[in-house]
């Protein structure tokens, strides 16, 4: 046992300088780096001026080279700007002249609009003048046509036959002998010129007679047997017929348009009648009153109790229908 250990003891010191020597070697490898980083340091800091070498100075060179690289840089930028605001300048120097020019076109828009205006009133009041003429001669030519048609008398349902058609003026004279033979007998003058049916030719779709127009000799036998037609019903072979006065179509449109109310004021005993050319006139109380348009009749009765409400044309339709 004691030589195992003596044996042992020679190896403790060759790893003791194995240790030393590696321990050696890391301080001094560590030594010649750091010489490594100075000497770099010292290569790679700035160089002293040739003036006195000092580090202050440096600083200035090192403060006058940035100021020159942003003096670089902003000169660079401002250029920029400078292009951007020159063209944003043509820009708006050519939205300027857009502008002058399209506000010229706008005041010559509107100077053409003011003519076209005044063009247009001018216009405007030679078509009323226009309507105004059209409606008094259109007036004119109706009153001319009545008064041209006042020797007339409309004769209304009576049948169309053959025989009767050929015979017309024989069939009136026969009218006036069974309904008026007064006329005859105080030596009345009952000729007539002319009769015919109107319209001319016969529709076959209308179910209703033609009218027949006579036209006789003495205006003052016509308006004999007028005033005996508004007395009574008169009739022909036992057929009632019906005997008016003959007027033009605007003319008897106009009167037709009193129908309605026309029947309503016989009921109401009123006394209705129509004169020339379509005035229909009532006995209300005890005075004759005239109206032109069913509109002032109406306006009438709205302030008559007794007659509120009875001459509503349309609630009358509307209950017809």
């Amino acid at each position: 046992m004691a030589n195992s250990t003596e044996a042992q003891k020679p190896q403790n010191p060759k790893k003791n300088k194995k240790k030393g020597a590696t321990l050696d070697t890391f301080y001094r490898a560590k030594v010649q780096n750091t010489e490594e980083i100075e000497d770099d340091t010292q290569e790679n800091a700035p160089k002293p001026s040739k003036g006195n070498g000092n580090s202050p100075q440096t600083h200035e060179e090192f403060e006058s080279e940035m100021t020159k690289k942003m003096e670089a840089f902003w000169e660079e930028k401002w250029e920029i700007m400078q292009k951007k605001f020159t063209h944003l300048q043509n820009q708006f120097d050519q939205s300027e002249k857009e502008n002058q020019a399209l506000k010229a076109r706008i005041r010559q828009l509107e100077d053409n609009n003011r003519v076209k205006e005044q063009e247009l009133i001018k216009q405007s009041q030679n078509t009323k003048k226009l309507e105004e003429n059209i409606k008094y001669l259109t007036n004119k030519v109706t009153d001319l046509e009545n008064r041209g048609r006042r020797d007339n008398l409309r004769i209304i349902g009576l049948s169309e036959k053959p025989e009767i058609n050929t015979k017309l003026n024989n069939m009136i004279q026969d009218i006036i002998k069974e309904n008026c033979p007064e006329i005859l007998e105080q030596g009345g003058n009952t000729a007539t010129d002319r009769a015919h049916r109107t319209p001319s030719t016969l529709n076959p779709q209308k179910t209703t007679p033609r009218n027949v127009i006579a036209k006789f000799q003495s205006y003052q036998t016509k308006e004999k047997i007028l005033q005996e037609a508004r007395k009574r019903q008169f009739r022909y072979k036992g057929m009632p017929i019906r005997v008016t006065q003959d007027l033009a179509s605007s003319t008897l449109n106009d009167r037709k348009a009193w129908n309605m109310i026309f029947r309503k004021a016989r009921e109401l005993g009123l006394q209705p009648r129509i004169s020339y050319p379509a005035k229909l006139t009532i006995y209300f109380p005890g005075k004759v009153w005239a109206f032109n348009k069913i509109e002032d009749l109406q306006l009438f009765a709205k302030k008559r109790p007794e007659l509120c409400g009875k001459f509503d044309t349309k609630k009358q339709r509307a209950r017809n229908t």
